[in-house]
């Protein structure tokens, strides 16, 4: 059943982020006192009582700006907004109400939802007066609250799961398997584009200008054949020489980072222009030391001149980049005008299912045998690698034991050898795969 939603929503810097964030029990929105800073709607499950739901943390509205991430963050908000079951209107009870608070007002009043006055900023009871002057915007008592110090957050809760609609118990399904996708890349290759194109909707922000993303940002989606895919749409992760004095460029890319470590399946943009740059290459090096199942998107491929033989030849170049990741699918699609976009969803779906895959132990010891019969371990002076029985013990990725009779008779040629065999033998493309070396005596 689907969790209610309850989205966070006011001006710019009112505290959102940090009530988000302590709700959460992490840091996951940024929060910088920085007006504008969040700039798309933030998705995580919390609990309180027994009641589940989920939390959207959204950029603040700032009513009569014409910039154009601000009118974004408006665009976002409303997103947000129409999604919501219950909205926490942020006030700020230092700066006192605000046309902008009025403003605000007037538009959650239209959307028909249950809305709570949230007056942040409450961080001793001196403030406790400011309250009155809220009364004025019509919307019921104020719940005054310390983000910071987590004041009154156990009232608000209450007030929240109070709003909640009524469920039928008894209409709970069984949990389903969500395939954890994340859209990761250098800023600016059209992450957010394909995001919004997969989706269908203008789901995160889209613009020209690079680091618009500075989150990253969770969307279930479910295709015609019922699969259900989480995408996260992250920002893009610039060379770390860019990003020394930026804070808030470090914790865009440590979100992107953690993105990778949750995901189940890493789609690794690159721009079509460009080419495998040297970043593209540290990134792809995350994925593969995660163990991540991983597919190589080259967008904006509608924008290069083409010739008998190019995406053949396009291919070879992209995997000589990332010569360790050869086991990666390359897909070429135009994000802007859909081309190709319909193949992503079955690949994503294609190489998860590998990642899972598990070879039993009689087939795979059958495997090794015909691999060291193909091509004997080379000696390294007087001694021989021997290889007495191999198992698999985990998946994603694919994790095999081999016992050995010395573990440093393993050369790295040998081991790629033996990578090379399994991936001719195994379909397992898009995967990487583990070699784990047990020594083990052959009388044992």
């Amino acid at each position: 059943m689907n969790k209610p939603i309850v989205a966070i929503v006011g001006r710019p810097n009112v505290g959102k982020s940090t009530f988000f964030n302590k709700i959460a029990g992490k840091r996951i929105s940024i929060v910088e006192d920085v007006p504008g800073v969040t700039r798309d709607r933030i998705h995580a499950d919390a609990e309180w009582l027994g009641h589940e739901f989920t939390l959207i943390d959204t950029g603040g509205i700032d009513p009569h700006s014409e910039d154009v991430l601000l009118s974004q963050m408006r665009m976002q908000a409303q997103t947000a907004i129409d999604l919501a079951d219950v909205i926490c209107f942020f006030t700020d009870a230092r700066e006192g109400l605000t046309e902008d608070d009025k403003d605000v007002a007037n538009l959650l009043r239209r959307a028909g939802k249950p809305v709570l006055l949230v007056v942040n900023k409450v961080d001793y009871l001196g403030l406790n007066n400011s309250l009155y002057e809220f009364y004025e915007l019509g919307l019921g008592d104020p719940i005054g609250i310390s983000s910071v110090n987590m004041l009154g957050f156990g009232d608000l809760l209450d007030q929240i799961i109070s709003c909640f609609p009524d469920r039928d118990p008894s209409s709970d399904e069984e949990e389903e398997t969500v395939i954890q996708m994340a859209i990761v890349g250098r800023p600016n290759v059209g992450k957010s584009s394909l995001t919004n194109r997969l989706l269908g909707q203008e789901r995160t922000m889209v613009s020209d200008i690079p680091g618009t993303t500075r989150d990253a940002i969770d969307t279930i989606f479910h295709t015609e054949d019922g699969t259900a895919f989480n995408i996260i749409d992250t920002a893009g992760m610039r060379r770390k020489s860019s990003i020394e004095d930026e804070s808030l460029e470090r914790y865009s890319v440590l979100r992107s980072i953690a993105a990778i470590k949750r995901c189940d399946v890493a789609l690794l943009l690159v721009d079509a222009n460009d080419g495998v740059t040297e970043q593209d290459t540290k990134i792809a090096g995350l994925i593969h030391e995660e163990g991540k199942a991983v597919i190589v998107i080259v967008n904006k491929w509608d924008m290069l001149e083409k010739e008998t033989g190019t995406l053949e030849k396009y291919r070879k170049e992209v995997i000589e980049k990332i010569k360790f990741m050869d086991y990666a699918p390359v897909l070429f699609i135009s994000a802007k005008t859909g081309q190709r976009t319909n193949t992503v969803f079955d690949k994503v779906k294609e190489v998860y299912e590998t990642s899972r895959k598990r070879i039993t132990t009689g087939i795979l010891n059958d495997v090794v045998n015909d691999a060291t019969g193909n091509l004997q371990p080379p000696l390294q002076g007087t001694r021989r690698l021997k290889i007495y029985y191999a198992t698999q013990t985990g998946i994603q990725p694919p994790t095999f034991v081999f016992f050995v009779n010395d573990e440093t008779l393993m050369s790295f040629s040998y081991e790629r050898y033996l990578e090379n065999f399994f991936r001719k033998t195994f379909p397992l493309e898009g995967t990487p795969i583990r070699f784990i070396l047990r020594e083990r005596k052959k009388e044992d």
